[in-house]
């Protein structure tokens, strides 16, 4: 064995352990990871009685318990005892927006209903539902023990009706000592998904450590499955916040277990595909929130959180905290009409192309919402808006097309440079260089407009996956414009493709090519790589859109047709080819002037062609 070898063998010992070291240390990790989740979840379950005894069970109908059964609840309840069983009673407050069902088991939300929208099954659509959700504060019951108000049963006061049809009612959490007390407040007032919720603790600097300044206040929520495409939701299940300096910053679940977020906060928001639910300080900030978050393996729930905010509290005896949530649509021009930036939740450009969003904001939503101002169907919304577009960028693309008919004349004259010297390319770009120079044409004339043109392609990337105007808005075959538009639905998965056939997909690829072929004289057909990259890319392209929004796709087939029509009839009957042959040849006739860079560029490429040809004659 030669050394080679003894040094190969040695190099893959070394990466062998070396992976058998961090495969190791990973399942440590997702085991401790498992472990954490699994201690939220068991802290954040909801807490029954002592024993689950007749007696226990009479009284949460009303019966009164023996001595011996509430000295049992004084001992695990402390303070709260006399809390810790009661009837369970639900009340229901609601607008033209929002049915939310109050219960007195926790003085909280039980189940909210947005009365204008529906699953993609058709079912009523819940933002809250099932004992998961819960919105609780966690109280002193004695030495050592702190409870969440979610376990314990507050006395429910009667509706109110206001003067200006907003609708109120309030949870009161009594303690041992009639002087301390917490209490929670809700109102909601027409044609809004905001309700006030008010957590209002009396005689609690009694009871609390004394150095504790503030108050949690536990916010559990689970998103249930609302749209067609699960997959796609959980990618768009994110926690969203914005600090008290107005960053905003986010993370989505699939990817982040765990975020403690240090700062003050003004609100904090859990986003689904189309909807959110936000908390969001009124008075002041929240001091700081701690959240984690589980993506079960379930069919039905997209994603869990379990976030816990502190709530700064001035040891008063009489304090207030009043928030603002809002259980609703990411609606754009909803979102925006608050001033909070809650619209920024909302996904219209990120990454290296972040500047999109201000092509969204300023041109493509003032458009849509003009159009759907008067017309009802959104397929025809989406022609109009695209014929808008083409007529905005006119212009470039005019320009483009002016470039690529100088460049096809100039073609049989750059295939004879080609030609003439062969493999010496550095030869070559000089001499194509200095034929452009002479016949006065811009080689990136073509690119450039191009160039202009992808903020627009890229902004439509972002704005028509995340437009809940579209959402079950059906359009020739496809039945929901906000997700795929499926033909198909295969028994398997193809690998890089899906499993459903997209016919908007198709024939975005189909006229994707089509253009790519009617554009084939405009590319270098020597280079292999320029040549077939046109008709690779649209391939590549239909396994990634297939699972996109059909208002996305049908949008990219539609732009295609155009381009498509367009470069058809401004090189058949607006563009005279002739006469830029002869204006080429009139330009060849004139002096050419450099510029310095030109000087500059061209002394860099002879002294490039002198270095090339010493080497050349070392070799020989």
């Amino acid at each position: 064995m030669d050394r080679n070898s003894v040094i190969g063998f040695l190099l893959l010992g070394v990466l062998l352990v070396g992976y058998i070291f961090f495969n190791q240390k990973q399942q440590v990790k997702a085991s401790k990871e498992k472990a954490r989740q699994d201690s939220i979840a068991n802290l954040n379950k909801p807490k029954a009685p002592v024993n689950d005894t007749a007696a226990f069970a009479a009284a949460a109908n009303g019966t009164p318990l023996d001595s011996a059964h509430q000295a049992q609840l004084a001992g695990e309840f402390g303070i709260f005892a006399n809390a810790a069983v009661a009837p369970l009673q639900t009340t229901v407050l609601e607008n033209d927006e929002l049915k939310i069902t109050f219960t007195n088991k926790g003085g909280q939300p039980a189940g909210v209903q947005l009365k204008k929208f529906k699953t993609s099954d058709g079912a009523p659509l819940m933002l809250v539902q099932g004992s998961f959700n819960r919105l609780s504060v966690e109280v002193p019951a004695g030495p050592n023990k702190v409870l969440n108000s979610a376990d314990l049963f507050f006395t429910a006061g009667t509706v109110q009706k206001l003067a200006d049809g907003a609708q109120s009612i309030s949870y009161r959490l009594n303690t041992s000592n009639p002087a301390a007390y917490l209490e929670f407040s809700y109102t909601i007032k027409p044609g809004t998904y905001l309700v006030d919720y008010n957590v209002h603790a009396v005689g609690f600097q009694n009871i609390l450590p004394g150095n504790q300044n503030y108050l949690n206040l536990q916010w559990n929520a689970q998103d249930d499955k609302q749209e067609h495409d699960m997959e796609n939701e959980r990618l768009n299940n994110q926690v969203h916040y914005m600090y008290s300096n107005d960053k905003h910053d986010y993370f989505t679940l699939s990817r982040t277990s765990h975020e403690k977020l240090e700062n003050k906060l003004k609100w904090i928001s859990v986003k689904q595909q189309f909807f959110n639910t936000t908390l969001i300080a009124k008075n002041g900030d929240f001091n700081s929130a701690d959240v984690n978050t589980k993506v079960p393996q379930s069919g039905n729930i997209v994603g869990q959180t379990f976030t816990s905010i502190q709530l700064p509290y001035n040891r008063s005896n009489d304090f207030s905290f009043p928030i603002e949530i809002y259980y609703g649509p990411s609606h754009y021009k909803t979102l925006k009409s608050f001033d909070l930036g809650l619209e920024k939740i909302i996904p219209l450009g990120s990454g290296i192309f972040a500047f999109v969003k201000y092509v969204n904001k300023w041109i493509i939503i003032p458009v849509f919402n003009f159009l759907s101002g008067f017309i009802s169907n959104y397929g025809v919304i989406i022609i109009l808006l695209t014929i808008f577009i083409r007529l905005l960028i006119a212009p470039f693309t005019y320009q483009s097309y002016v470039s690529q008919a100088k460049m096809k004349v100039l073609k049989p004259e750059i295939d004879e440079l080609r030609a003439k010297h062969g493999d010496d390319q550095q030869t070559f770009g000089v001499e194509q260089m200095k034929l452009f120079k002479s016949a006065g044409v811009n080689p990136l004339g073509g690119c450039l407009p191009a160039l202009l043109q992808l903020p627009i392609l890229v902004a439509m990337y972002s704005f028509f996956p995340s437009s809940i105007e579209l959402r079950q808005e059906s359009f020739l075959w496809a039945k929901d414009l906000s997700t795929y538009d499926s033909i198909l639905n295969l028994p398997f998965n193809i690998p890089f493709y899906g499993n459903h056939v997209s016919l908007f997909t198709i024939l975005m690829t189909i006229t994707s090519l089509v253009l790519a072929f009617y554009n084939r004289g405009m590319t270098d057909q020597s280079n292999p790589v320029m040549k077939y990259m046109p008709y690779f890319m649209p391939i590549m392209f239909l396994g990634i859109f297939n699972r996109m929004a059909a208002a996305l796709t049908f949008y990219y087939f539609l732009s295609n047709v155009i381009s498509i029509l367009l470069q058809f009839v401004i090189q058949k009957f607006i563009i005279n080819h002739d006469k830029i042959l002869a204006q080429i040849q009139e330009n060849k006739k004139k002096p050419v002037s450099k510029s310095k860079w030109q000087e500059k560029l061209e002394e860099v490429q002879k002294r490039q062609q002198t270095m090339q040809q010493q080497q050349q004659n070392k070799k020989k």
